[in-house]
């Protein structure tokens, strides 16, 4: 699209779709990026259902859309309905960006990405280590499998109760790499001996659960500050508060720290890529949209 984003005969429609969306910065953030390299796109926010989701994919075929993203609730019905998914998606068992590639649908899932893309801004690698993720849900499934596939050694994982989607994925790893190159194990968040053990051993610890945000700041899984060490690179998916209980305790403990401000925006930027081939000019659009 050029400077101005004039619509035109020949302009590409990508989109969001999901309920609601009305809140979301998705529009802003790709027409911004889209402006930025003059690329003949226009990105819309489209509020979609259980109810009308394959109704409104059908439209979006029709027209012949060139991708869109889904948000909740929608993200494992996207799963379901591609025809072509790519490992991240896969191992998540969740899409959240798809492209249109002459009816095709070709799904991914750039959440894991965007969430350890600002882990390595933070700068922390995944490759070779051990790292300990709190959460079952859908976050804590598409972190780990792109913690796997970005060479995690090891991951334990702690949740109430842990899901089908998040067994399945220590079994994906090994069929999709032949043999499992990240050892998955899976503990109950109560068992306090197991997570202290497992954080002596880590160089990570993410929270992908909903503790600590907004209102109920005074919340933390991690209870006793004596189990984290400077070693550590502590991340959390909430970014209501910028600083969580968590990240707090885990700054004065030496640790370093980020939240899941800038997952969205890293999240976009793999989306963005695949719809269009080209990087999103990432830094533009942070200073822009994501200042601290």
């Amino acid at each position: 699209m050029n400077k101005n984003l004039e619509i035109n005969g020949k302009t590409q429609l990508v989109c969001l779709l999901g309920s609601p969306v009305s809140h979301s910065i998705s529009p802003a953030m790709h027409n911004e990026a889209f402006r930025l390299l003059s690329l003949n796109y226009a990105y819309l926010a489209f509020d979609v259902d259980e109810e009308h989701f394959e109704r409104a994919v059908d439209g979006l075929i029709t027209l012949n859309a060139a991708g869109w993203n889904c948000t909740m609730p929608l993200k494992r019905l996207m799963y379901e309905r591609a025809d072509k998914l790519s490992d991240a998606a896969l191992l998540s068992g969740a899409v959240n960006t798809i492209v249109n590639r002459d009816g095709v649908l070709w799904g991914d899932n750039t959440d894991g990405y965007g969430f350890m893309q600002s882990m390595a801004d933070a700068g922390f690698q995944a490759q070779g280590t051990h790292i300990t993720l709190l959460g079952s849900g859908g976050a804590a499934a598409a972190i780990l499998a792109q913690a796997a596939l970005d060479g995690a050694r090891s991951i334990d994982v702690f949740a109430r109760s842990a899901s089908a989607s998040t067994r399945l994925i220590g079994e994906e790893i090994g069929r999709i790499h032949g043999t499992c190159a990240c050892r998955l194990s899976l503990y109950d968040l109560a068992d306090t001996v197991q997570l202290k053990k497992s954080l002596a051993e880590s160089q990570a610890l993410i929270n992908a659960t909903s503790v600590g945000m907004a209102p109920r700041t005074d919340a933390s899984l991690i209870t006793d500050p004596s189990w984290l060490h400077p070693e550590l690179t502590v991340g959390d998916v909430i970014y209501n508060p910028r600083e969580t209980l968590l990240l707090k305790t885990a700054r004065e403990a030496g640790c370093r720290t980020f939240n899941g401000m800038y997952m969205l925006l890293h999240q976009g930027a793999k989306a963005f890529q695949d719809w269009t081939g080209m990087e999103m000019p990432v830094e533009a659009v942070r200073r822009k949209y994501f200042s601290e």
